[in-house]
């Protein structure tokens, strides 16, 4: 027996919900160019999921060193000789990558306590220069298709009057897609 109701709600049910939501990488790159922190954005998305109890970010540093080029430098209106720092860390949610990032900055731009925040802990960078009121712009942001990164965001922070200090290039995990292992 042919039932047009039960079919349209058995179909509303099972196709609309899907083309309704946005996949998870369009919402993350949504999620993240709305924002002025990518460490805020994924404690959001680390509590949503119940990755971790808390759901507390934190830097997985890897101590390598990767010097600024001329184009960097440019980004960040740093002169020649002016120190530029490189951080590159894990941002973890218990036991979630949920991105990798590479991160050059201006120390003489920070305070004495966010560059030994940086050095010394497991902070993450937006968490430790919070207190500069620091806004992001987005150079460009695009999904990536391999198996470990969903999207990649290069963006620079800057001073509420507009002083760039710092360029990241965020690689962000399919952990964040399809967290339960």
């Amino acid at each position: 027996m042919n039932h047009p109701g039960r079919l349209a709600l058995l179909l509303s049910v099972l196709i609309v919900p899907a083309v309704a939501q946005p996949d998870a990488a369009a919402r993350l790159k949504a999620d993240l160019l709305s924002s002025n922190s990518a460490t805020v954005v994924l404690g959001q998305w680390c509590a949503a999921a119940h990755l971790a109890a808390p759901p507390a970010i934190h830097a997985l540093r890897d101590h390598s060193e990767v010097p600024a080029t001329a184009e960097i430098r440019a980004l960040l209106k740093a002169g020649a000789a002016e120190p530029i720092r490189y951080r590159r860390v894990k941002l973890v949610c218990g036991d979630h990558v949920l991105s990798e990032a590479d991160n050059w900055y201006v120390p003489a731009r920070l305070t004495p306590q966010m560059n030994t925040a940086l050095d010394t802990s497991d902070t993450p960078f937006g968490a430790a220069v919070k207190a500069l009121d620091f806004h992001r712009t987005t150079l460009d942001a695009a999904a990536v298709n391999d198996a470990h990164t969903i999207l990649r965001v290069r963006a620079l922070l800057l001073t509420p009057d507009e002083t760039p200090f710092s360029l990241v290039v965020e690689n962000y995990t399919s952990e964040l897609t399809s967290p339960q292992k």
